[in-house]
């Protein structure tokens, strides 16, 4: 390795706040914005309990993106590996000692604060993978054995993540480890291979199902097959949704929300809440804004120079695509119910603040997209 090439992180603060891209940061302050406003209308028009807190937690996210944002991010590269070992031992923990509620082990009891580790372990196994791969030739692509400790780096995660039990991350670990290996460069037959088996694997699988999984697809292949039971969120987010029509019902006008027919208002379904008050119009322009942030990250991972820089940039803004598709998808009936929120917009601390450091690492990746890493000639 050219040691020249890894130079020293440079220190100079202020150029580095120049650097950051305030478009950016002004697209996520909007997008917590509508979060605010459909927190607010979850309360009955009231700040509290939803909206306040919404708003500390973003403004707090901000402060550790924009300190994330000035790390070097060769610096956030040498942390990749023990961030992945410090997730798996989180993980772990959680099933030894993790915190239950509504079913499942997810969380971590610290102090005052629930943490959930498998939101952690995303962002550290884009950084893991990324580090893996961004030195590797073609040639080291090209070797099965060279695939093998990646896969594993995916392939335990989801194993713990799914003994929570916790279908939906655990699937969304899954693609975004899959999203990474192909954004590598790893040859589309060998994707084709691990998919083969899946359909033949699908019988056994919903066999070993837990009860409630299982009524979740049940529910999403005929909801009306249990109106009251287990297809109620779904039928009730799907008559909210249609209700608003073209241009919703007003803000605080909905009435599936407001009446509680829609349960979980604040967390999986506030998509639904925006459908109901702000129509098809409203909602169309926050997916439009999801977009922006989506595609924002991608343009950030063009932008970059090394190809960490490129493969952390491309996880993370797959990862907030598949927050957004998995809950919008869900809402409108068109996947199983899965409990996964829309990012900056739902209720929660953990996935807020995990969000926000992801959109840090980002931003670092940004702010040093011109920095040099060793070229892949240099690990051959």
């Amino acid at each position: 390795m050219d040691r020249r090439l890894w130079r020293e992180p440079s220190f100079d603060l202020m150029g580095k706040v120049y650097q950051v891209n305030w478009l950016y940061v002004l697209l996520l302050c909007g997008l917590a914005g509508v979060g605010y406003v459909a927190l607010y209308s979850a309360a009955g028009g009231a700040p509290e309990p939803y909206a306040t807190r919404h708003a500390i937690r973003f403004a707090t996210g901000l402060v550790i993106m924009l300190a994330i944002g000035m790390v070097d991010i060769r610096f956030i590269a040498k942390l990749a590996w023990p961030a992945w070992f410090g997730g798996v031992v989180l993980l772990i923990l959680v099933l030894r000692m993790g915190h239950m509620g509504k079913g499942a082990q997810r969380w971590l009891e610290l102090g005052g604060l629930q943490l959930q580790p498998s939101e952690l372990m995303k962002l550290a196994l884009v950084l893991a993978l990324a580090s893996w791969f961004h030195r590797a030739s073609w040639e080291r692509m090209g070797n099965p054995l060279f695939l093998i400790p990646p896969v594993l780096a995916v392939l335990i995660p989801v194993g713990l993540i799914l003994k929570e039990p916790n279908l939906g991350t655990a699937a969304i670990t899954a693609m975004l480890g899959a999203s990474i290996f192909f954004a590598a460069g790893v040859r589309w037959w060998k994707f084709l291979l691990v998919a083969l088996p899946i359909p033949l694997l699908g019988q056994f699988a919903y066999a070993h199902l837990h009860d409630y999984q299982r009524a979740r697809i049940d529910t999403f292949l005929n909801p009306e097959s249990d109106p009251l039971g287990a297809g109620y969120n779904i039928i009730q987010s799907k008559i909210a949704l249609g209700s608003g029509g073209m241009w919703g019902k007003g803000f605080l006008q909905g009435t599936q929300g407001h009446l509680d027919f829609l349960p979980e208002k604040q967390t999986d379904f506030i998509f639904t809440m925006i459908g109901e008050e702000f129509g098809f119009v409203g909602s169309l322009a926050v997916m439009g804004l999801l977009a922006l942030i989506i595609v924002g990250g991608m343009l950030i991972a063009l932008r970059c120079r090394h190809q960490f820089g490129r493969l952390v940039a491309l996880g993370i803004a797959c990862n907030f695509f598949l927050y957004v598709f998995v809950n919008i998808a869900m809402v409108m009936g068109a996947i199983p119910v899965g409990g996964v929120p829309l990012p900056l917009v739902s209720h929660g601390g953990s996935a807020m603040l995990t969000v926000m450091a992801g959109f840090g690492v980002l931003m670092s990746v940004h702010v040093h997209r011109d920095v040099e890493f060793p070229s892949r000639r240099d690990d051959r």
